[in-house]
């Protein structure tokens, strides 16, 4: 994988009984438009809201995973201070705190607030 993957659930889907959407992706999205520049860093994916989330499973291996996660591309590092995890051998990041916070030291842009 040469650049990092995010993984992010539809703007709206079927989940008890009614359309709906979620809330952190809809953050992640905001993001992306504030600083329309990260979205050339990433490869967008859209899971679906049911578990097993086979595009991320098939990446970082079995697991109940969140949406969004962002999973880092082959040798990345990750700035210090910067929290992630490692599945199946990958490095990946799955809160939206965590991943403004990755943006805001690889890309500049500023830092979310109350984080």
């Amino acid at each position: 994988m040469t650049r990092d993957t995010l993984f992010l659930l539809p703007p709206g889907f079927e989940d008890d009984g009614r359309r709906e959407y979620c809330p952190e992706c809809g953050e992640v999205w905001g993001l992306l438009n504030y600083f329309p520049a990260l979205k050339e860093t990433v490869d967008i994916v859209y899971v679906p809201i049911a578990h097993p989330r086979a595009p991320i499973t098939d990446l970082l291996g079995e697991g109940s995973f969140n949406a969004p996660t962002l999973a880092l591309a082959d040798g990345t590092g990750t700035p210090a201070g910067v929290g992630f995890k490692t599945a199946n051998g990958r490095k990946y990041i799955d809160s939206v705190p965590g991943l403004a916070a990755l943006w805001a030291a690889r890309f500049g842009t500023p830092a979310r607030r109350g984080s």
